[in-house]
């Protein structure tokens, strides 16, 4: 007889093998002997009845599982041994699987937070860079992220990075590339991402002598420069468009940095863009080369 519908795995226990010829006699009307030679069932594993009592070792199981809930196994073997049980290993192990409790839950990742760092304006270029990320979805629902690097002196927008997927070693290869041009900051200012906490981020850093400064969890206006950039990015391109691709986004993105740095008024510098800005008072900084 032919049942269609190969959804099942392959099937190599008898007690698979018994559960699926119960199926098959309860949904087919099929005889219990046919259902057997169907599954390839000996027809006396088909009225089998395990008469073993799992009961105490669940129940010593499930009071370490409460008691010591980051230990394991061998551990609580151990502790069976030792307080006189004589169950065999692989009988507990069986009923560790059954229990569900062969997957452990990951402990929480807790991080140092960082002293709270005051938001100062700096009194030259490369002082004190900001950088954070923003998030948004294309037209088909893919969701893609921004990294905005600015310097807090002028609020210039250095770089508008957008892409799938940021790694640490991809946002130090973006930081190398604007040093290149712009000169080596004496500080970068961030959050605990895991992008800024990684050894490839801290390494660079160490690398060039550069001061990371972190913002405490849950604050970020103690990044208030940067945060306020987002709102005028998101604002002037995330909110006002639907994106066709991430190239539609870059495009954009291009636009709106050449705009910003080079259009847009800022209160907090004399109503001065920030080209104006740095162009107007880079005579009176010694060694400073305006790199545009």
């Amino acid at each position: 007889m032919y049942f269609k519908g190969g959804y099942r795995k392959k099937v190599v226990k008898p007690c698979q093998k018994r559960e699926i010829a119960s199926e098959i006699v309860s949904t087919h009307a099929v005889l219990i002997v046919r259902a057997c030679r169907i599954v390839r069932l000996d027809r006396s594993m088909y009225y089998y009845s395990p008469i073993r009592d799992d009961g105490a070792v669940e129940e010593k199981l499930r009071w370490y599982a409460e008691h010591y809930p980051a230990r394991g196994f061998p551990e609580y073997f151990k502790r069976i041994r030792k307080e006189g049980f004589i169950w065999n290993h692989k009988r507990v192990r069986r009923v560790y699987k059954k229990l569900g409790m062969s997957h452990r839950c990951k402990s929480k990742r807790r991080f140092y937070n960082p002293k709270k760092q005051i938001l100062l304006q700096p009194l030259h270029p490369n002082i004190t860079w900001s950088v954070d990320f923003m998030e948004d979805r294309l037209m088909n629902g893919r969701k893609f992220r921004i990294l905005n690097i600015i310097d807090d002196y002028n609020r210039e927008a250095l770089n508008i990075a957008v892409d799938y997927s940021f790694s640490s070693k991809k946002v130090v290869d973006i930081l190398e590339q604007i040093i290149d041009w712009r000169g080596l900051p004496e500080s970068i200012r961030s959050d605990n991402g895991t992008e800024f906490t990684a050894k490839a981020f801290e390494g660079f850093c160490n690398k060039f002598g550069i001061r990371h400064l972190k913002i405490q969890k849950g604050k970020p206006m103690q990044n208030g420069y940067i945060e306020r950039f987002n709102r005028t990015y998101r604002e002037d391109v995330l909110n006002m468009n639907i994106f066709e691709n991430i190239y539609h986004v870059r495009d954009l993105t291009d636009e709106f940095i050449e705009d910003y740095n080079q259009n847009h008024p800022h209160s907090s510098l004399a109503n001065m863009t920030p080209l104006e800005f740095i162009n107007h008072y880079s005579r009176k900084i010694p060694n400073f080369v305006v790199g545009f």
